[in-house]
């Protein structure tokens, strides 16, 4: 198994988590003071109560799939994550490359876009839909396999791909004819 730190927060990532995270942190204390007490509506309090922990939760929610590392191994990547890992199988693995401009022009289908990551389901015109798991998207590398494609962000983009061939040695670099 060969470890490969996730690639460091930039500017732009820091500002909007921070911003995000406190926005959802103020959000729940303005909702908090703003719970009706001793109404005789009944579960006023309590409905009041649930409703401001939401958006601090959300937050806390988000960081939890926050993006620390990649470790590889023949046949599968497990992306580190704040408490576990999530296991992808690399069975199949066709094409791999670093692509600065990977995200380019990508819509989250479901995810996060930039509460402490980039992670869920994207789609672009040059990639399609792929699965990201990126902490700078200017540090990307494509996964191609059989039935799906996954964007990631080492801290080192091309020592990644190096690391991948050592694994996969019968992989392409690059994209294929006709894409990217």
């Amino acid at each position: 198994m060969q470890r490969f730190e996730a690639a460091p927060w930039p500017t732009s990532l820091k500002v909007v988590s921070l911003i995000g995270a406190a926005l959802l942190v103020a959000v729940g204390i303005g909702a908090a003071r703003a719970i009706p007490h001793g109404t005789r509506v009944p579960f006023a309090e309590t409905f009041g109560t649930f409703v401001s922990f939401v958006p601090p939760a959300i937050a806390l929610f988000a960081l939890l799939f926050v993006v620390r590392a990649y470790e590889v191994s023949p046949g599968e990547l497990r992306v580190q994550r704040l408490l576990w890992s999530t296991r992808l199988d690399l069975a199949g693995l066709r094409r791999a490359w670093h692509d600065p401009e990977a995200m380019c022009g990508s819509l989250r289908v479901f995810g996060n876009g930039g509460l402490f990551s980039f992670t869920g389901l994207y789609q672009n015109r040059a990639l399609g839909r792929y699965r990201a798991f990126v902490t700078d998207p200017k540090r990307s590398v494509v996964l191609v396999l059989p039935a799906r494609t996954l964007v990631l962000s080492p801290a080192e983009p091309r020592a990644f791909v190096e690391g991948l061939h050592a694994f996969f040695p019968r992989i392409e670099s690059g994209p294929a004819p006709g894409h990217g």
